[in-house]
């Protein structure tokens, strides 16, 4: 008897989904709008001129807008000093027409972000960074809590291929950042997952990752998974953003990869995210949706 031949790999673009969710968005700012006269606001704070963070400052605001929102931009000095940055925050803290507060990493190397991010209202955090968010989410307080848009967009993609409740499915994530790889975890939990967190000290990585039904990668370290990593049928989360040089006489000096060699995986997975186009793009959306919440709760909604 011939095998049966494998499904089709289902590529999980972002681009639609992320798109679904500011529709979404737009609509309910304009209803919140029209019963309470509450709109929407966002603050990005930005300190320097990296040019990839003044790209994504720009992105971000032209989205708010999109949405109804009032958006506001704060661009700093290089030499901005941590009081300085602090009394700013202070101040947005304070205006009622302001419901989200975005300080833009990386800062300048003479200031301390950690102390940053806790100076701003854990109401106003929508990053989802300030401890008060960290502690709600892990303690499934999620109803209130800001919850981190990189993880929450790639929970969200989850569910596009198996739905919300996850019970029996074997999550891995690779990666234990505060920004991705903790949040990501408690998510997954939080859906009824057996969850396991691996990094750079898990002892045979490869086989670990080979248990999971659901596999997320957030290492920073470019196409590192390969496709005898994956165990067969699984979905793959490919959260790595890495530059990486091409060929001499390219078209490009440069290109992006995950951290998922997505040609040789593609064909194992069951469901694969690519980079660019997979994520990425949910990351913006799912901030726009915490300012939204935001808003609502603050307007008693």
């Amino acid at each position: 008897m011939e095998a049966a031949l494998k499904a089709e790999t289902t590529i999980l673009s972002g681009k639609p989904i992320a798109e679904r969710v500011l529709s979404t968005v737009r609509q309910e700012t304009a209803d919140l709008i029209a019963k309470t006269g509450v709109q929407p606001g966002i603050a990005v704070v930005i300190a320097g001129t990296d040019p990839a963070s003044q790209l994504y400052v720009r992105s971000k605001g032209k989205r708010a807008i999109e949405c109804g929102f009032k958006s506001v931009e704060h661009k700093l000095d290089e030499t901005v000093s941590e009081e300085e940055l602090m009394a700013l925050l202070h101040t947005l803290n304070a205006d009622p027409s302001i419901h989200g507060i975005l300080v833009q990493l990386p800062l300048p190397s003479h200031i301390n972000e950690a102390r940053i991010i806790q100076e701003i209202d854990p109401a106003k955090d929508v990053d989802g960074f300030h401890l008060i968010n960290v502690g709600k989410l892990t303690t499934g307080m999620t109803e209130t809590a800001a919850i981190p848009c990189t993880p929450a967009g790639c929970m969200i993609l989850i569910e596009e291929v198996i739905g919300k409740d996850l019970s029996g499915k074997s999550a891995v994530v690779i990666g234990r950042s505060n920004i991705v790889g903790k949040p990501m975890a408690s998510l997954l939990l939080q859906a009824n997952a057996t969850v396991t967190i691996a990094h750079s000290r898990t002892k045979d990585l490869p086989s670990v990752c080979r248990q999971a039904d659901i596999l997320v990668a957030a290492v920073g370290r470019p196409e590192m998974v390969k496709a005898n990593w994956i165990k067969p049928g699984a979905i793959v989360i490919d959260v790595g953003i890495n530059r990486v040089a091409n060929p001499p006489g390219s078209e490009k000096p440069h290109r992006i990869v995950g951290d998922v060699d997505f040609e040789d995986c593609k064909d194992v997975a069951s469901a694969i995210t690519p980079v660019p186009g997979g994520v990425g793009v949910m990351t913006i959306a799912l901030l726009m949706a915490n300012t939204l919440k935001a808003a609502k709760i603050a307007a008693g909604k």
